[in-house]
């Protein structure tokens, strides 16, 4: 509970990842992935009840031993690859019996967020009075330096038009990517939006080394060799 309010923190996790196979349970530095979220998230300070969405049976069993609680099972037609991130949340949302008055969304593949970060969130959007806080990171490309390309003559085209050219990095707008870890909503703008991030989101600030989001067989074999060298 933070200022009175209580928080709900919603883990979603389907087996049909397609980047990676089972990637949700696959082993990273010695743990299964969901257990680097599990682990952290109950260490918050404010968060009243962490529970799992799942259609899968095997991550169902592995996230109870790592004490995440798994009051119903996703439904299959809430956990196919063309399902919107937002239904599984409404869907929890709705399926509880116990009302929240935030609930945070906290990815698999972000295993590296602390739960400062997630604590973070919170307190920001209690300090700013918002309706959604996500986090957010500094890319290592800036967008003003990128281009399209068309297929046919290959021209590039500025992604950004500039009335003047930057040659200089330090002279580039700073500009800020979403980075997947958390996702904090004030859940009655949520159920009446049905959106994650509206007009009124504001941005939680992380490192670009918490920032690191699994995806690839490469980011496996990658953050893997960074853990086994600390």
């Amino acid at each position: 509970m933070i200022a009175g309010k209580r928080v709900l923190a919603i883990i979603p996790a389907r087996g049909g990842s397609k980047g990676v196979l089972r990637k949700n349970i696959r082993e990273l530095g010695g743990k299964p992935l969901i257990a680097w979220t599990i682990e952290e998230t109950k260490k918050s300070n404010y968060i009243d009840r962490l529970i799992l969405s799942s259609e899968d049976a095997e991550i169902i069993a592995i996230a109870e031993q790592w004490g995440c609680e798994v009051p119903f099972v996703r439904p299959q037609e809430l956990a196919q690859d063309e399902t919107p991130g937002i239904d599984p949340v409404i869907h929890a949302i709705e399926a509880l019996e116990e009302k929240y008055d935030y609930v945070v969304l906290l990815q698999v593949t972000s295993p590296l967020r602390s739960v400062e970060d997630i604590d973070g969130c919170l307190e920001l959007m209690i300090q700013e009075n918002a309706i959604s806080c996500v986090s957010v990171t500094e890319p290592d490309k800036s967008p003003y330096w990128m281009y399209t390309m068309s297929e046919g003559s290959h021209r590039l085209d500025s992604l950004i038009t500039q009335e003047i050219e930057i040659s200089r990095r330090q002279d580039l707008p700073r500009v800020y990517a979403l980075n997947g870890a958390v996702y904090v909503n004030r859940c009655d703008a949520l159920m009446k939006t049905k959106k994650m991030i509206n007009g009124g989101t504001i941005g939680y600030m992380m490192p670009k080394e918490r920032s690191v989001d699994i995806d690839t067989e490469a980011d496996f074999v990658f953050l893997n060799y960074i853990l086994q060298k600390k």
